[in-house]
């Protein structure tokens, strides 16, 4: 006779391989959208004549929209259902993406970000609240890692992928930066329209499921549900006053200046530091989102393992200001992009321990907007950050005080997070 703990494995197991492969590969494309901008900055810059400042306040205006729009967009979700919702969210910011060559001022180019960031900003938050339907929180942490591995994999994928866009440059009398927009925005369209087919809503209505997969996954989380406190199951309107969700936003918050001060910026920051190619230049940022890829699971499986979520947290967190702040002091292009690495290894190893608190402390409208809240103050350093580096850059001429000033939040981040109770 079949054991609870073999059914919980077998099942969790269909659930894995129906689930994340898909939702996998559409971060993957969410994210390329949102930070291949990064890649076309080393061209727009010269080819638009945008400052520095322009193309940070352009690719930081994403991320005001996106947290402007993100508590209403997950409440939305929970009205439509995550299938409908996000399947037509994703064809939508892959439209806005696609259109990305008709820039030729910066208020174009502003406008483009500002809507892409309105449409991808149900998303993630959506995509966080979907897994906790489906997966109990001791494997939590892993499917989050698992999920948000697509963001290191597509800076490993994105790179070779972006280069070779860039040499359809002159194609159809049209630019490289040209066509990689369109190239990286037309399957994010095509898999908006799968979403409506591949994805389930609930455990409920998966048919893919036996029936003794379905009542044990039904039973489990709504027995975990059950067990979380009253408090945590509040009106949205209270989850405001909630402190612990405060503490955990501006932890997002230092973890989202480094993210985006990187991703946005890894080419040009790159460049300085090597002086090499521009086709070269973009292979090489491959190399720290290969490490942030092998910090990122590692971590996740160690901290699901342990159920030490709070000090894998401020482990990552440390790691990733040591990077920053080598980076900023070292001189070998080398041992800089090893810094660089390691800075990118810790804020994505941070990920899986991180995103397993909110989900293990709310429930119910709570969960889906505390999530969005600590997501949308997390846009607010998407911003933050990238503007931070090109205002900088404007005014020194490289991006060392960018760099120390992003290690001093993501040093606050750490020592708030020592301070969460034992999560």
């Amino acid at each position: 006779m079949e054991t609870t703990e073999e059914l919980s494995a077998r099942t969790l197991s269909r659930v894995s391989r129906r689930l994340m492969p898909f939702l996998f590969a559409l971060y993957v494309f969410a994210y390329l959208d949102r930070v291949n901008v990064g890649y076309a900055a080393l061209f727009i810059r010269r080819e638009l004549s945008f400052s520095d400042t322009v193309y940070g306040t352009g690719a930081g205006l994403f991320f005001l929209s996106y947290a402007l729009f993100e508590v209403p967009s997950n409440l939305i979700l929970l009205r439509v259902g995550p299938r409908r919702w996000i399947g037509l969210l994703m064809a939508i910011w892959g439209v806005i993406s696609a259109s990305m060559p008709l820039v030729h001022t910066p208020f174009q180019f502003y406008l483009l970000r500002f809507l892409l960031g309105a449409a991808e900003a149900g998303f993630f938050p959506g995509i966080v609240l979907y897994l906790t339907y489906w997966f109990p929180k001791q494997q939590r942490a892993r499917a989050v890692a698992r999920f948000m591995a697509a963001t290191a994999i597509a800076g490993v994928i994105g790179a070779p992928l972006s280069n070779l866009l860039f040499r359809l440059d002159g194609v159809a009398g049209i630019a490289g930066w040209k066509w990689l927009f369109v190239g990286e925005g037309v399957p994010s369209i095509l898999l908006g329209t799968l979403v409506f087919w591949v994805l389930t809503d609930t455990p409920h209505e998966a048919s893919w499921l036996s029936a003794d997969e379905r009542n044990w996954l039904i039973e489990t989380l709504t027995s975990e549900q059950a067990n979380i406190p009253d408090k945590h199951s509040m009106h949205l309107r209270d989850v405001w006053r909630n402190s612990m969700l405060w503490r955990l936003a501006f932890i997002y918050f230092a973890i989202s200046v480094g993210l985006y001060s990187l991703s946005l910026w890894l080419p040009v920051v790159l460049k300085q530091i090597s002086h090499a190619s521009d086709a070269r230049v973009i292979l090489l940022t491959a190399v720290p989102y290969l490490a942030a890829t092998i910090a990122m699971l590692w971590i996740a499986h160690s901290s699901d393992k342990r159920q030490k979520r709070r000090w894998y947290l401020v482990a990552s967190l440390i790691a990733a200001m040591l990077g920053f702040i080598l980076s900023a002091w070292l001189a070998n292009p080398w041992l800089a992009m090893a810094s660089l690495s390691l800075a990118t290894a810790g804020i994505w190893g941070g990920f899986g321990p991180f995103w397993s608190m909110p989900t293990s402390m709310l429930r119910g409208t709570a969960a889906a907007g505390g999530i969005a809240i600590i997501n949308s103050v997390g846009g607010l350093g998407g911003f933050c950050g990238p503007y931070l580096m090109g205002a900088v850059s404007d005014a020194t001429h490289n991006f060392h005080a960018a760099l120390l000033t992003a290690a001093g939040l993501l040093l606050l981040a750490a020592l708030v997070a020592a301070r969460l109770r034992a999560i």
